[in-house]
């Protein structure tokens, strides 16, 4: 099972979350990929902007964070935070 845990945060409080579940046999990047944007659909939030900092981040650590400079319109939240809780 492969879970993905999708938070909204402004003024260091959580918003929103959700966890995205994943059990199919597939690549790590493709459930990754329909996880943000279920998540984004579920929020209902366009999707991000992978930038270079984001990829790096989610390498390390597993957890990565978007902020404003990662979307295309103006969001209402401080940045929208993904973290992998679970993996197969």
């Amino acid at each position: 099972m492969f879970r993905l845990w999708g938070k909204i945060w402004k003024d260091n409080h959580l918003l929103q979350d959700t966890v995205y579940e994943n059990a199919q046999d597939d690549t790590r990047t493709h459930k990754v990929f329909q996880g943000l944007d279920s998540i984004c659909h579920t929020f209902n939030i366009g999707v991000p902007i992978w930038l270079e900092l984001n990829i790096k981040d989610f390498q390390m650590f597993h957890k990565v964070r978007f902020t404003q400079d990662s979307f295309i319109e103006q969001i209402e939240f401080d940045y929208l935070e993904l973290q992998v809780i679970e993996e197969d």
